[in-house]
């Protein structure tokens, strides 16, 4: 649909322009080497004193072709192999050779501890594994023999600190299976905020298309120069930024761990267009007291996501780097990005909104119960249909409910309004939802409500079992540790000020630390599941009789 079209409910018929890319990731590779072969397509750049390396991109298609060969020495077309590391060049490599030996590649979040990549492994049915041997403390090599004895499935591990002796595996000369564009790439787990991850099934088709939408979107200029630090067990790093600047013919640069005064030398050294990161990245990298003296002349674009990015952000990368703005809203079940920001957009567009919907995905603001389209500026479920929905979870477990509804929707869970220009705002989750007496309460706009009260470092509303309104709002505060501590009743007048009566927080509980997954998202329901069993005490609070409050 044309750009300027003004709508009238909040449906998103989608824009198809541009036609699809029908390739694989293999085939992608493939044409690299062969209309720009002595263009560096891969560079990793660790922190000194560790070497940078370099690939051309008809290097990387020959490494990629010995890695497949070697895997196709120990598994066959169709079997999934994982991999659990942090960044490095041998995982992408090791991504490419999947890719060409016809395997789905299950990435496992280098954080995982023990159990949890125990259910990645398990639930996968994966048959292969390689690991890095160490990562921030934890002894991977020997987490993995811990666990063999429970994976039946797993028939071999390898270390990549032993990548060269594998790849040398190989038979020259083998030849490589045919893959499928909507084959299997990749299975992916999500975070799991509200339950166990369960594993999406990601296609060539959807990874290839969704990443180089992207990047046009971000007007990534073909043959440019990426950088990023987004981990590749994510769609955002492993897709979105490496697949992103292949699309264009340009090359990704992977700095392993992120390092602000590191990625600074990255820009200058290998004069990098786009960087990839999340705001806190471009905060650190504006503070750090090397950046005046870089010559960063060639960054052009800054793509963030994950939250909202503050307008004062959005004027000092303008400002101090000379640099605009994209911001990304996607899932990993929709194989990365489904709403964007252009960095054309105005200011306010860029901080309040997550874009407009991708390229050749209709999408429409729902009713969560039936499906029926919402009108304009009323919030309601963010479904996208279109060729990046995944193929579903893999081995769900009898009973669970998959996001894909039989006539191909995805489901995202999360909750916004779009305005007549296709514009959409998040305003919650949709499993954070509070139905209080009959009436819908998202908890974000409570928890930014209460952030503004200089006594709170952070807030978790969530809904609590209650006999006469089936739920009532509760607030978890984790409060700042060198402001005067309030009252309940103090952070209750606080909102009463600012929100409708039917949506204080008539319940309050305090916390040192919020129950996080091992990247870091808070995990709401563990909290439900403590204010229900009495792990958490609630706080004296009486609420007061209705009375006008002042702001």
């Amino acid at each position: 649909m044309p750009t300027d079209t003004r709508l009238t409910h909040s449906h998103w018929p989608g824009n198809f322009d541009q036609p699809l890319v029908d390739i694989t990731i293999g085939d992608l590779l493939r044409q690299l080497a062969r209309d720009v072969p002595d263009r560096i397509g891969f560079v990793e750049a660790p922190l000194p004193p560790q070497s940078t390396r370099r690939w051309t991109y008809a290097e990387l298609l020959v490494a990629a072709e010995r890695a497949a060969r070697a895997l196709l020495c120990h598994f066959h077309q169709g079997e999934k192999v994982a991999v659990w590391a942090p960044n490095c060049a041998e995982w992408v490599l090791l991504q490419h050779g999947a890719a060409m030996a016809g395997l789905v590649l299950v990435t496992v979040n280098p954080a995982y501890l023990g159990e949890e990549v125990h259910h990645v492994l398990s639930t996968s049915g994966a048959v292969g594994l390689f690991h890095a041997r160490e990562h921030r403390g934890v002894a991977m090599a020997q987490v993995v023999q811990e666990l063999r004895g429970r994976l039946p499935a797993m028939r071999e591990c390898f270390d990549l600190a032993r990548w060269d002796a594998f790849t040398a595996q190989g038979q020259p000369g083998m030849s490589l299976p045919h893959v499928s564009p909507t084959d299997v790439a990749q299975i992916q787990f999500t975070s799991g905020t509200t339950g166990k991850p369960k594993g999406a099934r990601l296609h060539h088709r959807g990874l290839v298309n969704a990443s180089r939408f992207a990047a046009q979107r971000a007007t990534f200029p073909e043959g440019g120069v990426w950088a990023t630090a987004m981990p590749l067990f994510h769609v955002g790093g492993s897709a979105g930024s490496h697949l992103g600047a292949l699309t264009s013919q340009g090359t990704f640069v992977l700095q392993p761990q992120f390092d602000a005064g590191d990625m600074l030398r990255i820009v200058e050294t290998e004069r990098v267009n786009h960087i990839h990161g999340v705001p806190t990245m471009v905060m650190r990298m504006l503070d750090h007291p090397d950046r005046a003296s870089c010559n960063l002349s060639s960054l052009r674009t800054l793509m963030s996501g994950g939250s909202l990015v503050p307008d004062w952000l959005v004027r000092r990368a303008q400002d101090e780097l000379g640099s605009r703005f994209t911001i990304t809203y996607g899932q990993t079940e929709a194989n990365g990005v489904i709403c964007q920001t252009s960095p054309d957009d105005s200011l306010e567009r860029q901080t309040t909104s997550i874009g407009r919907p991708a390229l050749r995905a209709e999408l429409k603001i729902a009713d969560p119960v039936t499906g029926a389209i919402r009108p304009l500026h009323e919030p309601g479920e963010i479904w996208v249909r279109g060729y990046q929905v995944m193929h579903g979870y893999f081995s769900l477990p009898p009973g669970a409910e998959d996001a894909v509804t039989a006539d191909g929707w995805l489901r995202t869970g999360d909750v916004a309004v779009m305005d007549d220009a296709g514009y959409l705002s998040i305003t919650g989750r949709l499993k954070d939802c509070i139905i209080r007496g009959g009436e819908n309460i998202y908890p974000m706009e409570i928890e930014d409500v209460l952030r503004q009260h200089a006594a709170v470092e952070d807030v978790q509303i969530v809904g609590e079992p209650d006999a006469q309104w089936g739920e009532v709002v509760a607030a978890v505060v984790h409060l700042h540790p060198e402001v005067e501590r309030p009252t309940a009743l103090d952070l209750y007048d606080h909102c009463r000020a600012r929100l409708a009566a039917y949506k204080l927080p008539v319940r309050w509980y305090c916390v040192d630390v919020f129950p996080t997954t091992s990247s870091g998202k808070i995990q709401k329901y563990a909290l439900r599941e403590q204010i229900q069993q009495g792990v958490l005490t609630p706080e004296p609070f009486e609420k007061p009789s209705r009375k006008p409050v002042q702001a």
